[in-house]
């Protein structure tokens, strides 16, 4: 094969690997590493403790790679405005990230993104994220667009992981209500 072609071939195979959706290694039925981290609602600091979210009910903990990039405010709206129907099954929705950490106060509370309506929290260094295996591959030190739905008991029920933000709101809340349907 000559040189160029290789290199041809080599760049197709890198674009279509960073196409197809993320594949996160948690899997359904796992337990979920509990953690805790310094987290923000409606521009307010408080520390976010997974463990006692799940005493409330289903926790939704979904991953996105930076505050202020355009898949992640659209995704954060769309979280916004679903957020009544997560309430209404006694879940609770966090957002964290590894990106742009500095800035979530104001994420939280902007209406076009969180509106101040679910908190976001910030993952220093992906620690959190690296737990979940959801780090972003061209990226490391970021998280990667993935949503994990946990039941009370900790158990992972549903995983989804796409960069591309529109189906994870719906994904998230239709496992909600599978718990919900269960109980």
């Amino acid at each position: 094969m000559k040189p160029s072609m290789t290199l041809a071939a080599l760049a197709l195979a890198g674009t279509a690997a960073l196409a197809t959706p993320a594949s996160a290694a948690l899997k359904e039925g796992t337990q979920a590493p509990d953690f805790t981290a310094p987290a923000y609602l409606a521009g307010q600091p408080f520390t976010f403790r997974l463990a006692d979210a799940l005493k409330q009910g289903p926790v939704v903990v979904y991953f996105f790679p930076a505050a202020h990039t355009d898949g992640c405010n659209v995704e954060a709206h769309m979280f916004s405005e679903a957020i009544d129907k997560f309430k209404a099954l006694h879940a609770t929705v966090i957002g964290v990230t590894a990106g742009n950490t500095g800035e979530l106060a104001d994420f939280s509370k902007e209406n076009e993104h969180c509106g101040g309506k679910f908190a976001v929290a910030a993952d220093e260094g992906a620690k959190i994220a690296k737990e979940y295996d959801s780090t972003l591959m061209i990226r490391p030190g970021w998280s990667d667009r993935t949503s994990y739905v946990i039941a009370p008991s900790g158990k992972i029920t549903h995983v989804y992981s796409s960069l591309k933000p529109q189906k994870h709101v719906q994904e998230s809340l239709d496992a909600v209500k599978a718990i919900e349907d269960a109980h």
